[in-house]
């Protein structure tokens, strides 16, 4: 376990390095739009997304390493967990066993939080970008009258949706692990915290690499290159 945990702290110690490879492909497709906001020749648009196309990948690479450490993190607490709740007065030496019931109900309730968290996450997004979608199309009219367009209303309707949509989200990452272990105790509890473990990071892994391959593949049919 102490080996564990210095893994991972190493992980993190270089994990700036990670962050800006992962912020490459942002940048460029934001300054992709800025230029094409701007009214640059096209040819700038088309080597920003060749640039936010090459970031895709160094992101997926820079996900991976913070997922992974991640994984050595959650692993180093879960056993300290485990350590804690040896400590308790009472408690014999801690054997997780997937057969006993309570450890197997908490090891698939553990397994489909992290796709609860993401439903939630990506309802949030889809559900303000709606309420962008209607604000822009009030707009529409007066913009092509010769208005100014409304920026802060935009923006406003993004910051209060990041802030109060995440709510739902943050609450089942705090409150499920408190409820699982007071009402049924340190046995669920572990299988919760193994469920979410190896679930959350397949989902991480999946959604890291899928997530820039979608945008590579739209980027190559928009091209032409298809």
């Amino acid at each position: 376990m102490y080996g564990v945990a210095m893994a991972a702290i190493g992980m993190l110690g270089v994990l700036p390095i990670a962050l800006t490879i992962d912020g490459y492909g942002p940048i460029s497709d934001n300054a992709g739009g800025i230029a094409e906001m701007s009214y640059l020749a096209p040819h700038v648009r088309e080597n920003t997304d060749e640039l936010d196309a090459a970031g895709n990948t160094t992101a997926a690479i820079g996900k991976g390493f913070a997922i992974g450490s991640a994984a050595l993190v959650a692993l180093a607490l879960f056993g300290a967990f485990i350590t804690r709740v040896e400590n308790e007065p009472g408690v014999d030496v801690v054997s997780i066993d997937i057969l006993n019931p309570l450890t197997f109900s908490g090891l698939l309730f553990g397994a489909m939080l992290p796709y609860w968290f993401s439903a939630l996450t990506m309802d949030a997004v889809g559900t303000a970008a709606e309420e962008m979608i209607a604000e822009i199309v009030r707009q529409e009219p007066y913009i092509l009258a010769g208005d100014e367009p409304d920026h802060a209303k935009c923006i406003d309707i993004s910051t209060k949706a990041s802030l109060a949509r995440m709510i739902a989200p943050g609450c089942i990452v705090i409150i499920s692990p408190l409820v699982v272990g007071l009402v049924f105790g340190y046995t669920c509890l572990a299988g919760l915290l193994a469920g979410i473990i190896v679930s959350g990071i397949q989902i991480a892994f999946s959604a890291s690499n899928t997530g820039g391959s979608w945008d590579n593949c739209k980027k190559f049919v928009e091209a032409g290159k298809l």
